[in-house]
């Protein structure tokens, strides 16, 4: 590949990461979705609490059932996206996730994070358009979500 089209296919994945916890944190989590190829896939594996949505309509389903009492803010570091194909691509990169419950509006006291962990995500470039085709979320950090005023 071109250096000029790999950097803009790595961007483009990059985006997606940014997009993908944006419209979960700040957006409507249902589009979530729509960053997603028509058969891709959204794990959260065992141990413990093993999750798997596939397809767009299962993925919308899935994620715009967050209640809305539940707020979260997820920061994203350390990105590495590894272009494979012209059209393929794979990339892993860190969370952080901070969420409470029981929300009903206002700042809450800050706390320590539920989640710290990591996800294993694959693209592909679907009519000139970078989706994501799978998202794997790894989590060997994580605890119990508290309540807002507990």
């Amino acid at each position: 590949m071109d250096p000029m089209e790999r950097l803009l296919a790595e961007r483009a994945c990059e985006r997606l990461i940014l997009d993908f916890v944006h419209r979960l944190d700040l957006g409507e989590p249902a589009l979530v979705a729509e960053l997603f190829t028509e058969d891709g896939w959204w794990e959260w594996p065992p141990p413990g609490d093993g999750r798997r949505s596939e397809g767009r309509e299962a993925l919308r389903t899935y994620f715009g059932a967050r209640p809305a009492d539940k707020l979260s803010r997820r920061i994203m570091s350390n990105i590495r996206v590894t272009v494979t194909s012209p059209d393929t691509a794979e990339a892993t990169s860190y969370f952080t996730t901070y969420r409470v419950e029981g929300w009903t509006g206002g700042m809450v006291p800050a706390g320590p994070p539920v989640q710290v962990g990591h996800y294993e995500d694959t693209f592909r470039r679907v009519g000139g358009r970078w989706l994501l085709t799978s998202r794997t979320l790894r989590l060997p950090f994580g605890g119990p979500t508290p309540r807002a005023g507990d």
